[in-house]
């Protein structure tokens, strides 16, 4: 995914083992970037591309005239069985597959409405219906559509332009009754019907789901910092020779204070579920839903009604605003590219977008360094002397000039010493080049080659799309000469940098069916991102802040109390909840580059027992934890059980078997079945894990859901409570995945009408979801409307109590 598909990684790896041990050497020494890039592209060769090619033509990308009648027809499909949403979205493929203003077009868009009245997204669904009389519904099926957008209007409480569209239909019939007298009384009834609605509702306000807005006035920081944009005023930018650039605190700061609020300088939506056709899809149009289907590849919100791009099938936007601005940043240049890329991977993708956005900056100095790079072998990236606001220094601080002591800029600091979110400062993200194997820099040179060859195709006044400043165009004039070398060294600069400074943009989605009362949900990656501001924060396994995303701003919040002085530490993956210390270390030293000192990995070191609490093994007679290597031994004196290892594991794989046929189950609707198994893996489990294992709290979770659907509430928090216990033991009582799983919990009691337990379940889990999230968090807000529901009900005598 971040790197290209296998075949062609492979392909280029058996190429560099076949490579003369003179021409490796010579790579691998090469001390620019600017070597490293033209001694690897001049080795692509006509035949690679040719390979290449036939790779990317698996991906389709374009628009087939087909297609728009297969997806169409698929979604009548599950618009007849009632699952509205997967139709909208084989509805959305056949539009992406559709030119514009023609039938297909505006057939699929009435079909979308279609889908989205039924999910109650009204606006949405006349958004749709305008889109598909503007590529030219036909006229005898007017009146059906003209219906629905009545309806939406009344159900808006948009009761005069309901009026006025039932008046229009009215003398539509007048003009031409040109319908069978059946359907005429059909629509006749309805008429009189919208009427009746109408009558009802004639103080009806309009209501717009406005969370998206009200999730970013949330985000808004208290008092911005003059030295770091996006930066709360509480933090404070450092340097120091080992550590690099970190962020401090200014003063004591609270758990849950926004410390920054940063919008993505690049992203790039996440192509994972993406297949090329010979992976085995039944036919060569892919009908299941993928992320690329459900969020913008722009903003990335959310969207069931996307707008899709012109020129290709695979780009769709939230809005026609959102695909105008795509197209004039980078789309325009990315469009013929979309296989190419796919193929290529997220990095690849992402480099090229970000030297693209480069196009819209004053970024003169950035491109004349690079031009530089070319013609003077002598000059390296980034320790030029020539601009010091350029990729000058390594590390900031203080040096000797004329005898005297000045104060050196920070890396990525314009000359007023201030850091922005902008190409600058991502040029000075370090690209560890001298730390990748000579393999992976000839892998990324030779992706950044092939698309450089594919941009030399394109005119380069097509890389002049959209730039009006004429000092921006005489900075881009070096860049759009055919030594298309120069972008080549940008884009290998940021291919290389991504690994240890892409940002994964997440997003919470809700898993499991629409009928389940309980809210199961998990966390996915929607994209990749280079967030300056962010990449100043160093790593902890233990980390003192949180992070989360709306569309493409990532929020950084304060997970607990951090003293002044103190360093704002954010933790690049590997946690000490999730991972044990060996497998962090390991982890951080591949990707990162470093051994990680924090107080967690220290403690670590020296813990007495080889497992964390919910990864241990105990014992079969009295229940103690075992301990050991190859043989584990009962921690009580006075038992003398021991069991090897393999078998344990062994027995805990089986196990874990046996917990995913339960949840086949579950899913499937078999309920009694599914707490039969369950029931029969939780005695397994007590017989050789220990209490707080986390596969134990994995069981008692599932019980939780199969008892909820079979509307026993009492059981269902009785499970869900073990569940708890087992969360709290491993990740802490004011952790993430600990208030989702109050959410939960609250959402039980709620159903089950237990008042007391209900209230102060959400109010736990408030207390620790605003920490990680702000207010505007869709969970905060849906325990806010249980709490108002309940605190509107009457009391009731003698409730139940679970």
């Amino acid at each position: 995914m971040d790197l290209p598909v296998e075949e062609w990684k492979s392909y280029i790896l058996q190429k560099w083992a076949l490579l003369p041990k003179s021409v490796q050497v010579t790579i691998s020494k090469a001390e620019t970037l600017s070597d490293i890039f033209l001694h690897s592209s001049s080795l692509l060769q006509p035949e690679d591309e040719m390979f290449l090619k036939r790779l990317s033509r698996g991906y389709l990308v374009g628009k087939d005239p087909n297609a728009p009648l297969f997806y169409r027809e698929e979604g009548n499909k599950k618009f007849q069985e009632k699952d509205y949403t997967g139709a909208a979205v084989l509805y959305s493929k056949g539009v992406s597959h559709s030119r514009p203003n023609t039938e297909d077009t505006s057939l699929c868009y009435a079909n979308r409405s279609a889908a989205l009245f039924h999910l109650g997204q009204y606006e949405t669904c006349l958004e749709d219906i305008v889109r598909a009389q503007m590529h030219g519904y036909p006229e005898r099926l007017q009146p059906k559509m003209m219906l629905r957008k009545a309806e939406c209007l009344v159900l808006l409480g948009r009761l005069q332009e309901a009026s006025q569209t039932i008046s229009d239909l009215e003398s539509s019939f007048a003009a031409k009754p040109t319908l069978a007298a059946s359907q005429f009384q059909i629509l006749q009834r309805t008429l009189c019907r919208l009427k009746m609605k109408i009558q009802k509702k004639e103080n009806l306000t309009e209501t717009v789901s406005a969370a998206l807005t009200k999730a970013f006035e949330d985000m808004d920081l208290r008092e911005e910092n003059k030295q770091i944009s996006g930066a709360s005023a509480s933090v404070s930018l450092c340097t120091d020779p080992f550590k690099g650039r970190y962020l401090i605190a200014t003063k004591d700061i609270l758990p849950g204070e926004l410390l920054v609020k940063e919008d993505a300088f690049v992203s790039v939506l996440n192509p994972a579920e993406v297949l090329p056709l010979h992976l085995g899809l039944e036919s060569k149009w892919d009908t299941r839903v993928t992320n690329g289907d459900l969020y913008c590849h722009r903003c990335l919100k959310r969207s069931l009604a996307p707008v899709p791009c012109d020129g290709c099938s695979y780009a769709k936007y939230c809005s026609q605003e959102c695909m105008q601005q795509a197209w004039d940043l980078y789309h325009n240049i990315e469009c013929s590219l979309g296989a190419l890329l796919l193929t290529l991977g997220v990095f690849c993708h992402v480099a090229l977008r970000s030297t693209l956005l480069a196009r819209f900056e004053d970024a003169g100095e950035v491109i004349r360094k690079l031009c530089g790079d070319i013609s003077n072998k002598d000059t390296r990236l980034p320790e030029s002397k020539n601009l010091v606001q350029t990729l000058s220094y390594d590390l900031g601080g203080e040096s000797e000039k004329n005898g005297k002591t000045v104060e050196t800029p920070i890396p990525g600091c314009d000359i007023n010493g201030k850091y922005e979110n902008n190409y600058y400062a991502v040029c000075n993200l370090l690209p560890h080049t001298e730390n990748h194997s000579a393999e992976h820099k000839f892998l990324c040179a030779l992706n950044i080659s092939a698309l450089c060859r594919q941009l030399e195709a394109a005119s380069p006044q097509a890389l002049m799309t959209g730039l009006t400043s004429s000092k921006l165009k005489a900075a881009m004039a070096p860049v759009l000469c055919p030594e298309s070398s120069i972008w080549g060294v940008a884009m290998l600069r940021h291919m290389l940098q991504l690994q240890c400074n892409a940002q994964a943009i997440t997003a919470i989605q809700q898993t499991g069916s629409k009928e389940n009362i309980i809210t199961n949900s998990r966390q996915v990656r929607l994209a990749t991102g280079i967030f300056p501001v962010v990449s100043l924060l160093n790593h902890s396994c233990s980390p003192n802040t949180s992070m989360s995303f709306v569309s493409t701003v990532a929020t950084v919040r304060a997970s607990q109390h951090i003293g002044k002085g103190q360093e704002i530490l954010h933790c690049y993956g590997p946690h000490e909840s999730r991972m044990g210390v060996a497998e962090r270390q390991q982890k951080l030293r591949s990707q990162y580059f470093f051994d990680c000192t924090c107080p967690a990995c220290q403690h670590g070191k020296h813990r007495t027992t080889a497992e964390p609490r919910w990864e241990a093994f105990c014992c079969r007679s009295c229940r103690a934890l075992i301990q050991g290597n190859e043989v584990l031994s009962c921690g009580n004196a006075s038992c003398t059980e021991s069991v090897s290892r393999d078998h344990l594991v062994s027995r805990l794989q089986d196990l874990q078997q046996q917990v995913g046929i339960a949840r086949k189950l579950l899913r499937n609707g078999k309920l009694e079945r599914a707490i039969q198994q369950l029931l029969g893996c939780q005695h397994d489990a007590e017989s050789f894990l220990s209490a707080e294992h986390s596969v134990v709290g994995e069981i008692e979770d599932d019980l939780a859901q199969a008892y909820a659907a079979l509307g026993d509430w009492q059981k269902s928090a009785a499970h869900l409570q073990k569940s708890l216990r087992v969360v709290e033991i491993r990740h802490g009582p004011s952790s993430v995945e600990m208030g989702h799983e109050l959410f939960k919990l609250a959402q039980i009691f709620f159903n089950g009408f237990a008042v007391p337990e209900a209230l102060n379940t959400i109010r736990k889990a408030e207390k620790v979801l605003l920490v990680h999230y702000g207010p505007g968090n869709d969970e905060i807000q849906e325990l806010q409307k249980m709490k108002s529901c309940l605190l509107d009900l009457p009391p009731i005598p003698g409730g139940p109590s679970l």
